[in-house]
């Protein structure tokens, strides 16, 4: 984890400025969770990175717990909703092993771009399960790297990965089929409820599950 962190921080003021890639599959995602929250809802964001995703949501909901390993990454999240008058968004550096993220069940926990960043998966969609209300949503986004037809960047950037990791230039990435992916989140006790590929290419997929 300590390796995980210091990579984390050390991009943080990048990633804050860095473009999103892909607006429309974005803003498309982000209209699709929003449609799922409600204004007296208890909201937690795991792997929060700067809180982009959190400001634009928590309007939407009474509470909400940006979180993220980094506590660079939180720091400047905390700064963007001084900076933006945000007052409903807390921001907590903590992974997802950490046992203050499980103190009190969420109406809904979201996941975006974070499920194939994790070494122990299994592991962990257990622990996101618990976090959960009886009922309540787990919402996620994960980009799935085991896929037919990448492109030939993509193929390279797969093998490159594990050298770049030796150097600590990336973090662990699990490549995830999506159906390796909807097993995984079934077998922690969701039902899923909705899923897609926003973008088609790599399969970003994403996926609203019901705890049961």
């Amino acid at each position: 984890m300590a390796q995980a962190t210091a990579f984390w921080d050390g991009i943080a003021e990048r990633y804050a400025k860095s473009p999103i890639k892909d607006v429309q599959a974005y803003e498309y995602t982000l209209e699709r969770t929003r449609s799922y929250l409600s204004a007296d809802d208890s909201v937690l964001e795991l792997g929060a990175g700067t809180g982009s995703t959190a400001l634009q949501l928590a309007p939407s909901v009474a509470h909400y717990v940006a979180s993220d390993l980094s506590p660079k990454m939180t720091e400047i999240g905390r700064a963007k909703a001084r900076d933006q008058g945000v007052t409903n968004v807390e921001f907590i550096a903590a992974d997802v092993s950490d046992t203050q993220l499980a103190s009190a069940p969420y109406d809904t926990v979201l996941a975006l771009n974070l499920l194939h960043l994790l070494p122990d998966l299994s592991q962990d969609l257990k622990r996101i399960h618990q976090m959960i209300k009886p009922g309540g949503l787990f919402i996620s986004k994960s980009v799935c790297l085991n896929a037919k037809g990448l492109p030939l960047r993509l193929r390279i950037m797969k093998l490159a990965i594990p050298l770049m990791q030796m150097v600590g230039k990336a973090p662990y990435v699990r490549s995830l089929t999506t159906e390796d992916l909807e097993h995984e989140i079934s077998a922690a006790g969701f039902e899923i409820i909705e899923t897609g590929n926003y973008p088609a290419v790599p399969p970003s997929r994403y996926l609203v599950a019901r705890r049961v």
